[in-house]
């Protein structure tokens, strides 16, 4: 089964979708959620994630129909952003500039542990000799924050900020055990739980058990549920309180190892370098 690519599109806001635009101010939405929503500046970003891999390149036209905007509301939008340095102009076609790279690392360098983990996660993937990673959970999905790669074991491209979604990695597992227990319950009772694979938890209630042993247990193993040929193994980092402030992986391939071997060949150093990532956060 082919993995979906973990860019995506995004969707149009409902309010955004339903409400509809004066013909005197096109891309102007008069019925705000409320008096501290800013319409103007939810579309800007609208405008910004409707760039990426599929999307590197867009005419007004062609963001004004994945944004759901005017084409007069998509144009000011984009030559503001223009104005601002976070896109330039080919001629017909719009682009990112390097500038955008400044809005996600600032909540990368705002996170004190990734500071931690990007060391000792370079040298856990020269001692495990597999590629780790790590993660923190956004919805029903993972953000990747974090990737040190050993070699190219997936079907899909995975960098900092790809997204995939949490009930079938071992990473999002980790992270779901890790909410309080009705939040967690509530989280899964939302998700759409659909099946990557054959071998793909689907079962709401069958997840819920699998993450209270997770909890238990402290790790989380995912065989070939995300992906046929892949396997993960996570855990926790922790802050001083015992927050669980994000999750690290180590991922094979079955057919290199089973998964007993890579519990037991990689779980000790993996909960050994959560744990000093997790000494070395401030109090």
């Amino acid at each position: 089964m082919a993995a979906r690519t973990p860019t995506r599109t995004p969707a149009r806001s409902p309010s955004a979708a339903s409400a509809p635009e004066p013909a005197g101010d096109p891309g102007v939405d008069p019925q705000r959620p409320s008096d501290s929503h800013v319409q103007s500046f939810a579309r800007g970003l609208e405008v910004l994630r409707s760039f990426g891999a599929e999307a590197p390149t867009q005419t007004l036209t062609q963001a004004a129909e994945r944004t759901g905007l005017t084409r007069a509301g998509a144009r000011r939008i984009l030559l503001t952003l223009q104005g601002l340095g976070y896109v330039a102009q080919d001629g017909r076609d719009f682009r990112l500039t390097p500038k955008v790279l400044e809005l996600g690392f600032a909540y990368l360098a705002s996170q004190p542990w990734w500071h931690a983990a990007q060391p000792l996660m370079e040298e856990l993937t020269q001692t495990l000799h597999e590629s780790t990673s790590a993660a923190v959970l956004d919805g029903d999905e993972i953000v990747y924050v974090l990737r040190v790669p050993a070699q190219k074991i997936m079907s899909i491209n995975l960098g900092v900020g790809s997204r995939l979604p949490a009930h079938c990695t071992s990473l999002g597992r980790v992270l779901l055990a890790g909410l309080p227990e009705d939040e967690r319950h509530a989280r899964v009772a939302a998700m759409d739980l659909a099946a990557r694979t054959p071998k793909t938890i689907t079962d709401p209630d069958k997840l819920l058990q699998v993450l209270s042993q997770v909890r238990r247990k402290g790790w989380a193993l995912v065989n070939e549920e995300l992906e046929l040929g892949l396997m993960s193994l996570a855990v926790p980092i922790t802050d001083r309180t015992g927050r669980v402030v994000a999750a690290i992986n180590v991922s094979s391939q079955p057919q290199r190892r089973s998964a007993a071997a890579l519990q037991e060949g990689c779980l000790p150093a993996l909960l050994a370098i959560a744990r000093r990532v997790g000494e070395a956060l401030p109090r």
